[in-house]
């Protein structure tokens, strides 16, 4: 009977334990189910976080796309107003030259005219004033083409006249009537001139 006793007082202390041990069990389960378990609030919070940084990352990539584009407009807006400026200026310089060259040519129209006199301090003026204006002009890049003695282009002379001449091969020019000049490859004026047939 006392063994019977024994007994089922030790299967009520088994069953005892057993239930203490499931309880705290339970308890530890459940902290861990609460943490590992995020409030519904917080899930809906993390995707509008990755949301923002994604709108941020889509802001910047434009943002960085129309700098590239201005900066890109600017450069090319720079070069070409460099450009026409450049280009006003050699057509300013070809204006001033052109109206220069009727000039030059009254000066040695002027020499050629003094004859004996050259020598005189009028005409060593001339001559002075015509040297000083033809050496300026060299030095802005003007040059005279070469007339007497060459063959003929259109692209440098204007032949006013043609003579017959056998001294002289076909298409070379005997006589120089007006010099020529160009600037930097530009011709500002052809040479008139007169052609051998």
């Amino acid at each position: 009977m006392e063994d019977l006793k024994k007994e089922k007082s030790q299967e009520e202390e088994i069953e005892e334990k057993t239930q203490e041990e499931e309880t705290k069990e339970k308890e530890t389960e459940s902290p861990k189910e609460e943490k590992t378990e995020a409030p519904p609030g917080d899930k809906e919070k993390k995707p509008k976080k990755q949301s923002k940084k994604e709108k941020l990352k889509e802001d910047l990539a434009e943002m960085t796309d129309k700098y590239q584009r201005l900066f890109a407009e600017f450069q090319n807006y720079r070069s070409r107003n460099e450009k026409e400026k450049s280009e006003m200026y050699e057509m300013g310089k070809i204006g001033v030259i052109e109206k220069l060259l009727p000039i030059v040519d009254d000066f040695e129209r002027g020499i050629e005219a003094l004859g004996d006199d050259k020598d005189s301090p009028a005409g060593e003026g001339m001559n002075l004033i015509y040297k000083k204006l033809t050496d300026t002009l060299s030095e802005m890049g003007v040059e005279v083409i070469e007339a007497e003695g060459q063959q003929f282009n259109p692209e440098l002379h204007n032949a006013v006249m043609h003579e017959d001449n056998d001294e002289y091969e076909e298409n070379i020019i005997v006589e120089e009537f007006q010099k020529g000049y160009k600037y930097n490859d530009t011709v500002i004026r052809h040479s008139m001139v007169k052609v051998a047939n």
